[in-house]
């Protein structure tokens, strides 16, 4: 492969000291477990069912290793898979969880950090900010105008839940308006999964492979539909979102969804006396969304491609999640395989986030 092609990770994640620190003063999930034994990791417990006392501490949630949150360890990752620059996110469950009073706050002391961190690697690190969701929504929307100001911070990243209630919740217009007017793009990320029963009773003999495979994708397909099915699109017809994992199921249900919309006859008149929304979903997918291409998958890809134009799917690996199963491995496999399926494309590889975001990869 040409060293002249960029190649940018555009859905990569890191939990910066300040947020570390912040989970460590915790006692209820989300919270990290320091373990008797040092030289082990500490466990980040991030889901309820982490939180089982039943559970060895060395076997709860996941193991916080230095791959999460050490900036020398991302730089040796990306040598070693020759990713020129990277859009760093802060990962699940970013700040939800605070308590109104701290969470502007806490957004502000991680937004300046990746901000920092960014500077210190010129080129090489950008990064997606974090919101205070908790907040009151005009200290959410001052941080979204304030982020304008850090000039590394190229985007958003946001959880499918909102302020609690879903993304067709009307008390995020002012949100959407100021993310709109700012141009700021949003990248939508799944976290929160779907009701454990869907499952089955068997589930923990699978381990996370329904929740992941499965679950992160329709929850992201669903709090995108909501979006598109209340009107917001209409709305705030400038709104940009980047989608995670290829859009979820998307890709594969829009047509579906298309022709539901069209057949149905139980919606309420809007303000305006329209009845569902008004924007077709195939011109919202062409015209405000993106998508990454972590999906593992050349089939896939085409299909991303197919729903919203070879310009708007980008390259992505998300890093530090789906490591090699070998002990000792340098290469990734997800990553691999990642790079295998979007490998003829150079827009995808690099150009297409290069050109959305004003990247400027140091290629040599």
């Amino acid at each position: 492969m040409a060293s002249q092609i960029p190649i940018v990770d555009i859905h990569t994640h890191i939990y910066p000291p300040s947020y570390l620190a912040l989970l460590r003063s915790r006692t209820t999930v989300p919270y990290l477990l320091d373990l008797p034994e040092k030289s082990k990791p500490p466990r980040l417990i991030i889901l309820p069912s982490d939180d089982d006392p039943s559970i060895p501490p060395e076997s709860r949630g996941r193991p916080i290793d230095a791959s999460y949150s050490s900036i020398t360890e991302k730089l040796r990752f990306m040598d070693t898979h020759g990713i020129h620059s990277s859009v760093i996110s802060l990962a699940n469950p970013w700040l939800d969880f605070l308590p109104p009073s701290e969470g502007w706050q806490w957004a502000r002391t991680i937004n300046d950090e990746l901000e920092w961190i960014c500077k210190e690697n010129e080129g090489r690190l950008y990064a997606f900010a974090t919101l205070p969701l908790s907040a009151p929504p005009h200290q959410i929307v001052t941080e979204i105008h304030r982020l304008q100001r850090l000039t590394h911070i190229k985007g958003i990243i946001l959880g499918t839940t909102g302020l609690g209630s879903g993304l067709d919740d009307p008390k995020l217009e002012n949100i959407w308006a100021a993310l709109e007017d700012s141009q700021t793009l949003m990248f939508l990320h799944p976290h929160y999964g779907l009701p454990p029963s869907v499952y089955g009773p068997r589930a923990h003999e699978y381990g996370h492979v329904l929740p992941l495979a499965l679950g992160f994708p329709m929850e992201t397909t669903i709090a995108f539909t909501r979006m598109f099915l209340s009107g917001v699109f209409d709305r705030f017809p400038g709104l940009r979102i980047l989608i995670a994992h290829a859009g979820g199921t998307v890709p594969y249900l829009a047509g579906r969804i298309e022709s539901c919309v069209q057949h149905e006859r139980q919606y309420p008149p809007s303000a305006t006396g329209h009845r569902g929304p008004q924007r077709d979903l195939r011109t919202v997918l062409r015209e405000n969304v993106w998508l990454d291409a972590v999906v593992y998958s050349e089939t896939s890809v085409k299909a991303a491609v197919e729903l919203v134009g070879e310009k708007k799917v980008m390259f992505g690996t998300d890093h530090p999640f789906f490591p090699p199963l070998e002990d000792g491995a340098q290469k990734w496999m997800s990553v691999g395989t990642n790079l295998e399926a979007v490998s003829g494309s150079e827009g995808i590889l690099g150009r297409n986030a290069v050109e959305l975001l004003g990247l400027k990869p140091v290629v040599e």
